[in-house]
């Protein structure tokens, strides 16, 4: 006698349904893990070809298995200024095609056969033996990119076992007459399409929705007349997460998430409306067959694929109308952002990889405008400008607003799981930092020298002016040397800081030395003596920062940094070299 449903069929699927989406989860974790930033930049290459941006939209997609993630990673980039709205609907499109690869995947659980080949095709056979690989590269190997492809397979496997245990529990359903005429409301269209919509924003992903139909269809219950509507509503429902994450975002991120609610419903308005009103006059002869995994997987591709046809050439009407609904007028939040700190967009945290290459855009704008601050603090050395003094203070003051984002938003990365590349760039920025905001610090320590000198009508001699110019050159091409370093991630030119900071070290003390010479021969005062010593010492001050930030770039796979102590063995290890880069930069910066 065949066992009824009963509650311990219940207590299956409950736990094949968490396997699922735990086992989704996991591996789109994994599969986002190893993409890290490169998801950033192969988006942000994009062309403005709308044809490519639906290529790139479907690949990443594809590669993260999520379309939500993608659609609310490019609600950041709209938000951040990174990408134009235009641009973002390509890929809004592509993602909905991207994301039918799952329920492709999904469909190889409805494979049924004899032969070896297809025995050896249905994921009972090969997942344990995907199962057994992810382990054994969990385990026993150090490799952090195995580490992450034995996460991603066994992600796969549990997905799977989930799927498998969800179809088993659900089987006793087809001999429940209950459950057959619920499923019966579903063939009316507009009752499928808000169970679609329902179920789908709930779990906030389209896959894992269509996944769980997929995993009904073993039942024997479900038709294409119940499933169609249902897989239309999914494609609705997954636009939630984007319209919550564009919650606080400005007017085009707000835009971008309603491309994505557009496309969406008015695809799914146009397929069902001609879908049924063909069907009318001529009755699909398909309409009331059993539905399988590999059915609810073509409807699932073929809508979003025809819809992305049909409204990619309109995509202009479909940012025009978004621009209608949501106004142009800016609001008192947009005119208070501030295009540097809207770059760390707390979207992006759910993308560790992404969020790490916009912090690193936001250090390397800090140490540039720092960089900036510091020589036009210097410029106005003998040439004091009151316009240029409150333009070093105004930019001061903005540094140490971007200090307290970016070291929150580095914390709040910190505890997530990255790669081995992510996590040293991580560890650099959150060690440089302050060093990067200190130096814009020093800017005005230099503009309180310049001032006191000018309110007092004091100049430096003409020699003095001579040697403070080299020393200021030296000053300005270390300050460069470590931007390029920070920006490019270039060890070879960290390395070269140090040796620059060292002569720095030792010009400051020829400087004042000289300057002692000139006053034992009353060329110079004791008071002018203070005022010059002041800056060359708040110039040494800054070249001790870059190097600090220039040994971050250098030991960034370390935990921890002691500057002093990697200097010291820097020089022991490799002395002869140190030697030979100091007299050629003692030889390009001699003081006249």
């Amino acid at each position: 006698m065949e066992q009824g449903f009963d509650i311990f069929n219940v207590l299956s699927m409950i736990g094949g349904l968490s396997l699922f989406l735990y086992g989704m989860n996991v591996m789109g974790d994994a599969l986002a893990k190893m993409a890290g930033g490169k998801l950033e930049h192969i988006l942000e290459k994009l062309t403005t070809n709308k044809y490519v941006a639906v290529l790139l939209g479907a690949g990443v997609t594809a590669v993260i298995q999520s379309s939500s993630a993608t659609t609310v990673m490019v609600v950041g980039f709209v938000n951040s200024g990174i990408m134009k709205l235009k641009q973002a609907v390509g890929i809004i499109m592509g993602a909905n095609i991207g994301t039918t690869i799952t329920s492709w995947i999904l469909s190889l659980s409805g494979i049924s056969g004899d032969s070896m080949l297809i025995k050896l095709l249905k994921p009972t056979s090969f997942t344990p033996i995907l199962a057994l690989i992810g382990v054994v590269f969990l385990i026993f190997m150090k490799n952090e990119k195995k580490h992450d492809i034995g996460t991603i397979l066994l992600g796969f496997a549990v997905l799977m076992f989930g799927m498998d245990a969800m179809s088993e529990a659900v089987k006793p359903l087809a001999k429940v007459d209950e459950f057959t005429s619920i499923l019966t409301m579903f063939e009316h269209p507009l009752l499928g399409l808000l169970a679609g919509v329902v179920l789908t924003a709930v779990i906030q992903s389209s896959s894992a929705s269509v996944g769980i139909l997929q995993a009904l269809c073993v039942t024997g219950a479900i038709t294409y007349a119940n499933a169609i509507p249902i897989i239309m509503g999914q494609n609705i429902g997954t636009c939630i997460t984007a319209i919550l994450s564009s919650i606080g975002a400005s007017k085009d991120a707000k835009r971008a998430s309603a491309v994505h609610l557009f496309f969406n419903v008015i695809g799914t308005t146009v397929f069902m409306v001609l879908f049924y009103l063909i069907n009318v006059f001529m009755p699909w002869p398909f309409l009331y067959d059993v539905a399988g995994a590999a059915g609810i997987a073509v409807v699932h591709t073929a809508f979003n694929v025809l819809a992305t046809v049909v409204l990619l050439p309109m995509s202009n009407v479909l940012e025009k109308l978004a621009t209608i609904v949501i106004k142009d007028e800016p609001s008192k939040e947009e005119e208070d952002q501030d295009a540097v700190l809207q770059l760390l967009d707390y979207r992006f945290l759910d993308n560790a990889g992404v969020a790490i290459a916009q912090s690193h855009k936001v250090a390397v704008e800090m140490a540039k405008m720092s960089r900036d601050v510091v020589l036009e603090a210097v410029s106005l050395i003998g040439n004091y400008n009151e316009e240029k003094a409150a333009h070093v203070r105004l930019i001061e003051d903005k540094m140490d607003k971007y200090e307290d984002a970016l070291s929150a938003y580095l914390l709040k990365l910190s505890g997530r799981d990255v790669s081995k590349d992510d996590s040293r760039i991580l560890s650099t920025l959150l060690h440089s930092v302050g060093d990067i905001e200190r130096i814009s610090d020093l800017s005005v320590d230099i503009l309180l020298g310049v001032e006191q000198m000018h309110k007092k009508e004091q100049e430096f001699s003409k020699k003095a002016t001579e040697e403070l110019n080299v020393y200021g050159r030296a000053l300005k091409d270390i300050l460069n040397l470590t931007v390029d370093a920070l920006e490019n991630n270039d060890r070879e030119k960290a390395i070269l800081v140090e040796p620059m900071e060292d002569l720095i070290d030792t010009m400051n003390k020829e400087l004042k030395k000289r300057h002692v010479k000139r006053l034992k021969k009353g060329k110079c005062t004791v008071e002018l003596g203070i005022s010059l010593s002041d800056i060359t010492d708040t110039f040494e001050r800054i070249s001790d920062h870059c190097s600090n930030v220039a040994v971050c770039i250098v030991q960034g796979d370390d935990d921890e940094f002691e500057a002093h102590d990697y200097r010291k063995q820097q020089k022991a290890d490799e002395e002869a070299w140190f030697a030979k880069k100091y007299e050629e930069f003692e030889a390009e910066y001699a003081l006249p």
